[in-house]
């Protein structure tokens, strides 16, 4: 049997990919980027290019966004373009981007309106679970029978598939996560940093801290140490990867909800702050969100 068509509107360091991860599994796609270098490899590839997200939504009944925040959610789907103004009856639009929960909900009450469907799908797992299909995927998805539809698409991008119930907890999961993923990062460049500076040698700490009570992601897959681990942005000039500006991006919705749901998360807030320095700073703005190794470092010459 003919599978349908996907659509597919994001094709960045994440969403790039998770839709060749798509085309993999045999799916056939019409995709949508701002950025023409990327849409035309995808074409030569073999996939449909659109010209806006409402002519991905005229031709697919399945659509996956994998955005950077929740304006550009919002553009995507209610802009004059947008994926709302041809939404076919009984679409199901998947969002994998990490943004406010009040947007996936105003997204989900959008697309009923329209007699469609929407979950919120944040992912975790990083450049190499995209890459690998490995990714894990919090999903608010509203019913079970949303869910298994949703998860035939999703497993050809991830190997963890997590129902979390209604619409905005996937979102949920994601901001707390990755509230803890940075600060995380901070301390295990804390820690590498002054055990270099005490004498110490890098990959001999690094395999203390992941054979002990220390032992973290951030310690043993993506330590923030250049040369420690190697093929991974910190050991390539901190190029790729999850940049700075996403991370002080996603512990602003952390603090956001905190505020709203009157949560303390006072180390939370302090690494908010400490990424903000850096997605401000020209020097570390583009790059992986584990310089902030080398931002603790040069610091503390």
């Amino acid at each position: 049997m003919r599978m349908s068509l996907v659509g597919f509107i994001g094709l960045g360091n994440m969403g790039g990919h998770m839709a060749r991860n798509l085309m993999k599994n045999g799916r056939s796609l019409i995709v949508f980027d701002l950025n023409k270098a990327v849409t035309e490899q995808f074409k030569a590839d073999g996939a449909i290019v659109a010209k806006h997200p409402a002519d991905v939504a005229a031709a697919a009944k399945e659509i996956m966004t994998v955005l950077p925040s929740s304006p550009h959610v919002r553009n995507v789907y209610t802009g004059d373009n947008g994926i709302l103004k041809t939404i076919q009856p009984d679409t199901l639009c998947m969002d994998s981007s990490t943004i406010d929960q009040t947007v996936s909900i105003e997204m989900a009450r959008l697309l009923r309106e329209k007699k469609s469907l929407y979950i919120d799908a944040p992912i975790s797992g990083g450049v190499g679970g995209a890459q690998a299909a490995t990714l894990t995927f919090m999903v608010g998805s509203g019913s079970d029978q949303v869910f298994e539809r949703a998860k035939v698409i999703l497993s050809a991008m991830g190997k963890n598939i997590v129902n979390l119930g209604a619409v905005g907890n996937g979102q949920a999961a994601k901001i707390c996560n990755n509230m803890l993923l940075g600060i995380h990062m901070i301390a295990v460049a804390e820690t590498m940093n002054l055990g270099i500076k005490m004498g110490l040698d890098k990959k001999a700490l690094a395999g203390i801290l992941n054979t002990s009570s220390g032992r973290c992601w951030s310690s043993d897959t993506y330590n923030p140490v250049p040369g420690v681990i190697e093929g991974i942005p910190p050991s390539k000039g901190y190029s790729g990867g999850f940049g700075t500006t996403l991370m002080a991006k996603d512990l602003s919705l952390a603090q956001n909800a905190a505020t709203n749901v009157q949560a303390p998360t006072p180390l939370g807030s302090l690494s908010h702050q400490i990424y903000r320095l850096l997605a401000q700073d020209p020097q570390f703005q583009a790059k992986d969100f584990g310089v902030v190794y080398q931002f603790l470092k040069d610091n503390t010459k």
